[in-house]
């Protein structure tokens, strides 16, 4: 398994990163810990949480997938061998994430009962890379590509990574990193920590996919020029890229069938890239979600591609989309649906 630097942390995490959100919820405990030793079999060194998760959030399955992840660690005796990485939540309405019933946001005290509640359910002492799962300020986030300017009530960005450098002074983070930022954002992170002798952000975790290539528009630059990479998330478009949703298919157990919460994929725009695509894999022989995911792996830009399955099966196809060539004949095809079907999905 391909290795590749964490920003400018001195980390070398592995091209694949496990990602976890649906133990707990679709998967269950056991299912997590078989999921978590097959990657690290085969080489996966990183995993990817959240306290949010499981998916959907929902106040009975709020920090389970961290529990899940925690039993492991203390069953296998395994913590060596992960680079961690977890979220605290963005602004929300949403009551159950912290005590007294207050809404989210990311203000120094609330970062602090965040971290410390992560680190209860690991059942670590430290996180590899704490990250913001979103911004505080209001955004237009998944709704579409449009800048909508929104103005509310946000923390700044400089108390936000004042509390992160805190806890990494403490030793109870390592590295820190954003996720679902803008270009601005981010700049507004690396620029405070410069003037300021904050903590350096070291990588930014937003969608990526072939429907969704939008983070090559600015962010991209930054990755290359700042050394803040992207840990792409959403390589598979929530499992449409797959194939199996393909003419109104709804498999069992699968995310759209249980829970119907896939509409950022489902414009008639989005849905006719997204049938281009498998048929542009199928017509070469190689599997959709493979190469969806090895387009993934082979972009400069990219740090680490976060991968999510509910079965074992599905695991296994996504760990050998490593092994998978794109030839250039199948690179041509793609950049031409791109440029048919140029981002239709948020």
């Amino acid at each position: 398994m391909e290795t590749r630097a964490l920003g400018r942390s001195g980390l070398q995490v592995s091209v694949i990163c496990l990602g976890t959100m649906t133990w707990g919820e679709q998967n269950s405990e056991a299912e997590g810990h078989a999921q978590m030793d097959m990657a690290v079999d085969r080489g996966v060194n990183f995993f990817d949480t959240a306290e949010l998760y499981a998916i959907p959030p929902r106040r009975e399955t709020y920090g389970r997938t961290e529990d899940i992840i925690g039993t492991w660690f203390a069953g296998r005796k395994t913590r060596d061998k992960v680079i961690l990485a977890t979220k605290v939540v963005g602004r929300s309405q949403n009551t159950w994430y912290r005590d007294g019933g207050r809404t989210a946001d990311l203000s120094r005290d609330q970062v602090f009962e965040a971290v410390e509640g992560s680190l209860r359910r690991l059942r670590t002492d430290y996180i590899d890379l704490y990250q913001v799962h979103w911004p505080d300020r209001p955004l237009q986030l998944f709704q579409g590509h449009e800048y909508v300017h929104l103005e509310g009530p946000s923390v700044p960005i400089e108390e936000t990574l004042a509390a992160l450098g805190e806890l990494v002074d403490q030793g109870k983070v390592r590295h820190i990193g954003v996720s679902n930022e803008t270009a601005w954002g981010t700049m507004q992170y690396l620029h405070a920590s410069e003037i300021r002798g904050l903590p350096r952000i070291v990588s930014i975790q937003n969608a990526y996919n072939l429907a969704n290539r939008i983070y090559e528009v600015d962010l991209a630059e930054i990755a290359h020029r700042e050394q803040v990479g992207l840990l792409a998330y959403s390589p598979l478009a929530q499992g449409y890229l797959t194939g199996k949703y393909e003419d109104g298919a709804e498999p069992p157990g699968a995310r759209r069938t249980l829970f119907g919460r896939l509409g950022r994929y489902e414009s008639p725009q989005g849905q006719a890239a997204i049938s281009a695509y498998v048929r542009l894999a199928r017509e070469h022989g190689l599997d959709p979600a493979q190469m969806a995911l090895q387009f993934v792996n082979t972009r400069p830009f990219v740090t680490s591609n976060i991968i999510g399955a509910t079965t074992l099966e599905q695991l296994e196809t996504d760990l050998d989309s490593v092994d998978i060539a794109l030839s250039d004949e199948v690179i041509e095809g793609i950049e031409r649906l791109q440029r048919t079907y140029t981002n239709p999905c948020p």
